[in-house]
């Protein structure tokens, strides 16, 4: 007992030395990792990670850091056109990051291709992208840690409103001057005034109620089918997965796709059709034949389109017992 004890007490220093080198070698461990991430960071805001580096930096704890991490796959034989502007959008917020206020080494931008790193698709079990996750400064990433691009879009100003959720740094989007809006429209006033003055002794045009109708007609069916919500989120213009099928139409009522807005708005482009010709068949007036098949053909447009329509919208309402003519 007395040899036990004898042997515990010449250990201890050993023990006790071990125990605070290993406590001094992980805390420089970290302040490595650190130190590395603002170096790499000040030479490029989004840094590109492979499956070892995501081992190191992201995955290897303890962290005193968050890390937002784009999983993308931007190869030209992925043909994944909605990565592309993705990854735009993720790397202005990033340098926006870089040139703020709020700028420290708390948090770092990364990038994880498909091509340089598929062994991170497995093991976080992705099967698309562009995924945009948090990866917090303490604990694993939760459900919420993952943005919801499919309700929100992947415009820089909702990349940055998530990060500012999920971890408290506000980042002020600063993106490049861009005049081709007020050039089109000084364009499009100077076409108009110089039309207009050429027509100065000719306006009657002016007057003419079907012009105006057509102009009234396509800004309704523009705004009603969504440009508006297009330009306020900036969704993505169409979906592809993993295999290589495309979406068209977005399958929650949250959410949708640029080209959706273009269908639906062909849709109710073509059941006004159908209408104009049924109210023009209904006048009484011109050839019977041709008012005949004036109603018969706007039945047709507005049985068929307004069937695909309701159609769009039990794909995006799950649940809506409600069709005609299409399921």
């Amino acid at each position: 007992m007395k040899l036990l004890t004898f042997s515990i007490f010449l250990l201890m220093p050993l023990i006790i030395y071990n125990v605070e080198g290993q406590g001094k070698k992980q805390g420089s461990t970290l302040a490595d990792r650190v130190q590395q991430l603002t170096d790499l960071s000040s030479k490029k805001s989004v840094l590109r990670f492979n499956a070892n580096k995501f081992k190191d930096y992201v995955k290897t704890a303890p962290r005193n850091y968050s890390i937002v991490v784009m999983f993308t796959a931007l190869a030209s034989q992925r043909q994944c056109a909605v990565c592309r502007q993705a990854s735009d959008e993720y790397t202005l917020v990033a340098n926006s990051y870089r040139y703020s206020p709020a700028y420290s080494n708390k948090l770092f931008f990364a990038m994880v291709d498909f091509d340089e790193g598929s062994e991170v698709f497995q093991m976080m079990k992705l099967n698309t992208a562009p995924i945009f996750m948090h990866f917090p400064a303490k604990g694993k990433p939760k459900a919420a840690d993952t943005m919801d691009i499919q309700r929100v879009g992947f415009g820089a100003e909702a990349i940055a409103r998530f990060i500012s959720e999920r971890t408290d740094i506000s980042i002020r989007i600063i993106r490049a001057p861009n005049y081709s809006g007020t050039l089109s429209l000084t364009l499009l006033f100077a076409f108009v005034g110089g039309f207009l003055y050429l027509r100065r002794n000719n306006l009657e045009f002016l007057y003419n109620k079907t012009m105006w109708g057509v102009w009234a007609l396509f800004f309704t069916l523009a705004m009603t089918s969504g440009q508006m919500w297009n330009h306020i989120r900036g969704p993505p213009f169409m979906h592809r997965n993993q295999n290589g099928q495309t979406s068209y139409i977005h399958g929650s009522s949250q959410g949708q796709f640029v080209v959706e807005t273009y269908i639906v708005m062909a849709l109710n482009g073509a059941v006004v059709v159908g209408m104009i010709l049924m109210a023009e068949a209904a006048k009484g007036k011109g050839d019977p034949k041709k008012r005949k098949i004036f109603a018969i053909l706007g039945l047709v447009l507005i049985s068929v389109f307004f069937s695909l329509l309701l159609s769009v919208f039990r794909t995006k309402t799950h649940g809506y017992p409600y069709s005609f003519l299409f399921k």
